[in-house]
């Protein structure tokens, strides 16, 4: 069966309607979203290249330095996971 006319003014309502909800629910998301992500790059790209430098230090001179001697096998483990983690606050950056 066709669908009946409908009146201007409740065509016009209806659009008005549907853009308060729209900006009700554009304010609402941005109140519930996270503040900016401004400090992600500048925690990890210094992560990520004190990761880089740990591994570099470790293979070229680790056994001349005393707590890297210490650390023995631990330092692969500290400098994979700080590139690990500067991978992960990637994800973060907007």
């Amino acid at each position: 069966m066709p669908e009946s006319k409908t009146r201007k003014q409740a065509v016009d309502k209806k659009k008005s309607k549907e853009k308060a909800e729209l900006a009700e629910m554009r304010r609402e998301a941005k109140r519930l979203a996270p503040a900016s992500r401004n400090w992600v790059p500048a925690v990890f790209v210094p992560m990520g290249l004190l990761g880089v430098l740990w591994m570099v230090v470790y293979n070229l001179a680790g056994n001349m330095i005393p707590f890297m001697q210490s650390l023995g096998d631990w330092n692969v483990a500290i400098g994979l996971g700080l590139i690990v983690a500067c991978f992960s606050f990637m994800t973060l950056w907007k």
